[in-house]
């Protein structure tokens, strides 16, 4: 449960290895988070994670992971529960791909799709179910600011993450009612390791502030997060510009 402060005392960051879960994870901590399970792939980048979150004082430990595994999901997930209650969920997992390779390679393509919705579909349930079960905890869904809007840039990914944003709000209506939470975040572009080598955007971010973000929304008990907070008002004018035209924009 919560403690005093507001903080999660247990947190299951789903993409262990992800910038922004990490930087969430540390946020916590700092306000008394004691149990923090990285779920992903096994690897050393993995146990890095765990072993420099250990450093600040918490328990951690590793839950091997894959979303293009979903028949695994709930064994794997499920153990985690079983071990004790999850506060908060953060479905941080999901890859960016290469749009110019993958429109002429299907299988990448839908190895994108496949990882950040059909993946992140069958997690999310799983953890809904589970923090149902035990009667309490908040699912943390990263969607994107490209779900908004399909992109020449970037569609594949942005199509996949629409998918995405559109499942997680209607669990939040399926569970609204009930005292499970569910929070989609949506991000603008990130500064990161995966987003290293591409030109920046306008209202670019860090997985930090983010991370600040999640923290404020999830003592706010928010349904929909953006980050930066301008993007709001820019991805609600943009979605309102006549096609036309918006192909004609540098997006």
């Amino acid at each position: 449960m919560k403690d005093a402060f507001g903080a999660p005392q247990s947190l299951l960051v789903l993409g262990g290895t992800s910038a922004i879960g990490l930087a969430t994870a540390r946020r916590t901590i700092a306000r008394r988070t004691r149990m923090v399970h990285l779920a992903g792939r096994p690897s050393p980048a993995l146990d890095a994670s765990a072993a420099s979150l250990r450093t600040l004082g918490a328990e951690v430990r590793t839950v091997a992971f894959d979303a293009l595994d979903p028949g695994s999901h709930e064994e794997r997930l499920g153990a985690v529960f079983a071990a004790g209650d999850v506060d908060v969920v953060l479905l941080a997992f999901g890859v960016l791909g290469d749009q110019a390779r993958d429109e002429s390679d299907p299988v990448a393509a839908a190895r994108v799709a496949g990882t950040n919705y059909t993946g992140a579909v069958s997690a999310g349930l799983v953890c809904a179910g589970a923090l149902q079960a035990q009667g309490h905890g908040s699912l943390v869904v990263l969607s994107s600011v490209a779900a908004e809007r399909a992109r020449r840039a970037d569609f594949i990914y942005g199509s996949s993450k629409a998918g995405l944003d559109v499942f997680a709000q209607g669990l939040g209506d399926a569970l609204y009612g009930t005292r499970v939470h569910v929070m989609v975040v949506r991000p603008g572009f990130v500064r990161s390791r995966a987003t290293e080598g591409r030109p920046e955007e306008p209202f670019a971010t860090t997985p930090e502030e983010v991370a600040g973000a999640i923290e404020r929304g999830l003592r706010r008990r928010s349904e929909t997060v953006w980050v930066p907070g301008a993007l709001r008002m820019v991805t609600a004018a943009v979605r309102h510009v006549p096609r036309p035209l918006y192909r004609r924009l540098p997006v």
